[in-house]
């Protein structure tokens, strides 16, 4: 290693002591004048070079075991009982001075948003720097360490970059700038809280292979936290299962997924989406009921009251975590029994039946028909300047929406899936000649010059209800505004709309009365859902609805969007980077790359192939619980900027089977027909995308690029 690529202090030699060892562990908050308990007896360790993994439901108490294990705890929290000893040291026990000595060198926290985790005032050559510096490096030196430690991190043009603030880099370039912070001490412990959640699926395959090679090249220890199961499963060799602040589950990842031996573990594995899943087959499982807020005194088994394996001892008696196999445990007087839980009954709205046949886009053959769509787009452009430089985020886009039918967007940050959202709902302005009818009615551009019966057609739920939610305002309030402006509604009609629609998105009338602050995050989301129904919309944008949600709320979510679909035939426009909730919700799919559609057509042939290259390269990067296929596409480089769009294919600098023969640097192809209501914009003949992508090649090769593998594993 050079000197330039040296951690920012000379590590000690690693000792044979755990990298984290929490002991009995409980962390209470002083709340209106008493104490309440978040986390109850948390016990595990860490060994060397070991990636240990918290899942759980939102609230569960992953968060909290992470400020308790590096310090950064509230004022008005504190670990009231156990001991923490980070790489042999007790972290309780130690001074201001010696906390910071252990921040600085030996225990470093990847955030889940890294916008917030960067001074959006400071050059990010600057923030990397002061971390060198701390460790006693002159200024010279510190850009010189911290130029080479994003390059560290696989940041291409880390010169760039230095000289960028925080707001220019993409979020998956974000990530990485923070791991390069986390990663100069050269830590023992690394502490990744959601890392990989604001990723788009490529971005976030790359940030895991780092992380794993990261981790080997520099023997650090790794606490993990994520709602994606997934996730987990592929970077963890163990994992703790908590809930209701308790650990009820440990073990062997993989034997832990495999087999688990604790109902909320089982609960969880079957809320994520099976591959082959679709919203005409019959619902998500769910867990039903809440998690008991923090401090609530349970008898017995705290999962008790949602658990449908429970008898009078689990009510009476809370079970004790026992061994129930070699390195696994379950606090669970049932934990032999916890693969015969029953399933959830579903919902009698219609998630158990298939969805008529009116939600779907195509017949068999795949063919609108002569339906007329409701909502129809061409040739959707829009421009706008930065810094004087014209950039194109959309171009030509043309899109038909029917009635009862959701149409999937999806594709790397920066393709243009949300200024296409954006662009449909009037809030930003398209170039001249874009054209948006409703029902054959051309919409103005601008929001504000629609009609109010254009205005209620058209609406949105966001991916952040925190920030679309006005907190002062009760549940009551935010639900019947809508209905009150949009719907016209007043007095007892008003009041009978707003019971209906709590009722319909699965709350309680004890929860009108609340405000955002007092929901979690599934409830707040179930809000954002009920306002955007209040004005009966005809189309409903979905802008990443459920990529903060646990599985289980996110299971939940989905199908509520499914019932509400069923009785109300709303259209959806569904953005998201999850591609098994695109697969489960949409009837179609439209894959962006630059503003342009490269793809698009029925969900199950996209998925199936053949595909676009682009579309075979995201499909590859997608982490399952089974295991991540060994042949993911890497992409080189980022998506360029669409402010300097490359020539002729858009995707071609980045495209590993581009054809030999120059034409895809030069002439941009078509959206052209395959059959079957499936278009793909690619220069290469769908013949030839089919052999490519099954692994067969017959005679000399036309592609410039290496041989395919499909995400199945087939060579």
């Amino acid at each position: 290693m050079s000197t330039t690529d040296a951690p920012a202090h000379a590590p000690g030699p690693r000792t044979s002591r755990p990298a984290l060892e929490v002991s009995h562990v409980d962390v209470s908050y002083a709340v209106k004048g008493r104490e309440v308990r978040a986390v109850r007896d948390v016990s595990f360790s860490i060994a060397r070079n070991e990636s240990y993994g918290l899942v759980g439901e939102s609230g569960s108490g992953k968060s909290t075991v992470a400020l308790a294990v590096t310090r950064y705890m509230p004022r008005n929290g504190r670990v009231s009982a156990g001991s923490i000893e980070v790489d042999g040291k007790d972290l309780l026990a130690m001074s201001p001075a010696a906390l910071r000595e252990l921040r600085t060198r030996t225990v470093s926290v990847v955030y889940q948003e890294p916008g917030r985790a960067l001074n959006p005032s400071m050059r990010v050559g600057r923030q990397v720097a002061e971390v060198f510096e701390l460790a006693g490096a002159d200024r010279r030196s510190a850009r010189e360490r911290a130029e080479a430690m994003l390059g560290r991190v696989q940041i291409a043009d880390p010169g760039r970059v230095m000289g960028a603030y925080p707001h220019q880099l993409s979020g998956g370039m974000l990530q990485r700038v923070v791991l390069a912070m986390a990663i100069a001490s050269d830590p023992a412990l690394l502490v990744l809280d959601e890392p990989t959640t604001a990723l788009d699926v490529t971005v976030e395959a790359e940030m895991l292979e780092l992380v794993s090679e990261l981790r080997r090249e520099l023997d650090t220890s790794l606490l993990f936290i994520s709602h994606n199961l997934a996730v987990v499963a592929r970077m963890c060799d163990r994992v703790g299962v908590l809930y209701a602040g308790e650990v009820v589950e440990e073990g062997p990842a993989r034997e832990l997924f495999a087999q688990p031996r604790h109902p909320y573990t089982v609960g969880l594995l079957r809320c994520v989406p099976d591959p082959s899943a679709r919203k005409g087959d019959g619902g998500l499982d769910t867990i039903p009921g809440f998690m008991p807020p923090p401090g609530a005194v349970a008898v017995g088994c705290v999962f008790a009251p949602r658990c449908a394996l429970a008898d009078d001892r689990c009510r009476t008696l809370a079970p004790e975590l026992r061994d129930v196999g070699a390195h696994r445990s379950s606090r669970c007087h049932h934990a032999e029994r916890a693969a015969e839980l029953p399933r959830a009954e579903r919902s009698p709205t219609g998630r158990a039946r298939a969805v008529p046949g009116a939600v779907r886009t195509a017949g068999a053959d795949g063919a609108a028909g002569t339906r007329e769509p409701v909502l129809r787009v061409r040739a959707l452009s829009t421009t706008y300047r930065s810094r004087g430089v014209a950039v194109r985020a959309l171009a030509a886009v043309d899109l038909d929406l029917y009635a009862g039918e959701t149409l999937g967007l999806v594709g790397e940050s920066g393709s243009g899936k949300t200024t296409l959202a954006r662009a449909l709902l009037g809030l930003v302005a398209p170039d001249d000649g874009s054209v948006v009818e409703l029902d054959r009615v051309a919409l103005p551009a601008d929001a504000r010059r629609r009609a109010p019966a254009q205005l209620k057609a058209l609406q949105m739920v966001f991916q952040d209800p925190d920030s679309a939610l006005n907190r002062r305002w009760s549940v009551r309030r935010l639900v019947a505004r809508p209905v009150r402006k949009l719907a016209g509604l007043t007095g007892a009609a008003l009041a009978d709309r707003v019971a209906d629609l709590v009722a319909a998105v699965r709350m309680e009338h004890r929860h009108l009365a609340l405000r955002p602050g007092q929901l979690s995050g599934g409830l707040k989301q179930r809000v954002a859902v009920a306002r955007a129904f209040g004005g009966e919309p005809r189309v409903l944008v979905c802008d990443e609805p459920t990529s903060a949600l646990d599985v289980s709320v996110q299971a939940a979510i989905l199908n509520l969007l499914v019932d509400l679909q069923v009785r109300e035939q709303v259209t959806y426009v569904l953005i998201s980077h999850d591609l098994a909730v695109v697969r489960y919700l949409a009837d179609r799919i439209a894959v962006l790359y630059l503003g342009r559609v490269m793809e698009i057509g029925p969900a199950d042939t996209v998925f199936s192939g053949p595909h676009h290259p682009y579309t075979e390269a995201l499909l590859s990067a997608i982490t399952r619980l089974e295991g991540a296929a060994d042949s993911r596409i890497r992409l080189e480089g980022e998506i360029p900027s669409a402010a300097s769009p490359p020539g002729g294919c858009a995707f071609h600098t980045r495209c590993p089977v581009r054809l030999a023969s120059g034409v895809c640097e030069s002439v941009e192809p078509p959206l052209a027909s395959v059959g079957g209501g499936h278009e793909i914009r690619c220069h290469i003949p769908v013949g030839e995308l089919r052999r490519l992508q099954s692994g067969e090649r017959d005679g000399d090769p036309v592609v410039a690029g290496a041989t395919w593998r499909h995400p199945s594993g087939a060579t």
